[in-house]
């Protein structure tokens, strides 16, 4: 069973979700954090599906990381998340933080996409 953090945190992200809706041209990009990774993943809402995710879990990010769950790692994650969403197109996203609380790690990330050229 949820611990009520989690439950809490369920209830937030279904209040943010009913007023985000992705597009092709600006996809919503949620986020998932857990204690030692952390999850990105843009999703066109209109058609239902994944274009593009990534995670600290990538093997290609794996090494970069010596401490996964960390502000640096979310940051350097952000800046590498960035790049790539700039690469297949995407400038401007909807930024979900899937109900949790806008610092730490989660504010680390957006102000790294902000700087890599992603606009929300």
């Amino acid at each position: 069973m949820d611990n009520k953090k989690e439950l809490s945190r369920k209830k937030r992200h279904g209040r943010i979700k009913l007023r985000m809706f992705g597009s092709t041209a600006k996809p919503r990009l949620v986020i998932r954090r857990s204690l030692k990774n952390f999850y990105a993943q843009l999703i066109d809402d209109a058609e239902k599906k994944t274009i593009f995710s990534l995670s600290t879990l990538n093997k290609e990010l794996k090494g970069k990381f010596p401490n996964h769950g960390n502000i640096k790692t979310a940051v350097t994650f952000g800046e590498v998340f960035a790049i790539k969403a700039k690469e297949k197109g995407f400038s401007k996203i909807i930024f979900d933080r899937a109900g949790y609380l806008y610092h730490g790690r989660v504010k680390a990330f957006a102000d790294a996409l902000r700087k890599g050229g992603l606009e929300f």
